[in-house]
């Protein structure tokens, strides 16, 4: 990851079964991000902590940087759950442990 992670969080990936990929994702992975409080999306990289690679049906830490950071200022806090994409398909779910961009940071 080039830049300071915005959050890091726990990702679980859907099986294949679930709608999920076929395959496993790499480090430095960059999914579309929605957040349960909006509609929008946003491209999210995803650097894993304890691995290098995810495969379906598996949950993982990772710290995000997200691509579009305006439209999030003030809104994001521990426990916000958020769901990501590959087009239109969900593949993943995911929850914030900790807010580290203090411009996301939810006061």
């Amino acid at each position: 990851m080039t830049t300071k992670a915005d959050f890091i969080a726990t990702l679980t990936y859907r099986t294949t079964e679930n709608g999920g990929r076929s395959h496993y994702a790499a480090t430095g992975y960059r999914p579309a991000i929605k957040f349960s409080f909006d509609d929008r999306m946003t491209s999210g990289e995803q650097k894993f902590l304890d691995k290098e690679m995810v495969y379906p049906g598996e949950t993982v830490l990772a710290e995000i940087r997200i691509v579009w950071i305006d439209i999030f200022k003030r809104k994001l806090k521990c426990g916000t759950q958020f769901e990501f994409y590959e087009g239109a398909r969900m593949i993943g779910a995911g929850e914030i442990i900790e807010v580290i961009n203090e411009e996301l940071l939810q006061k």
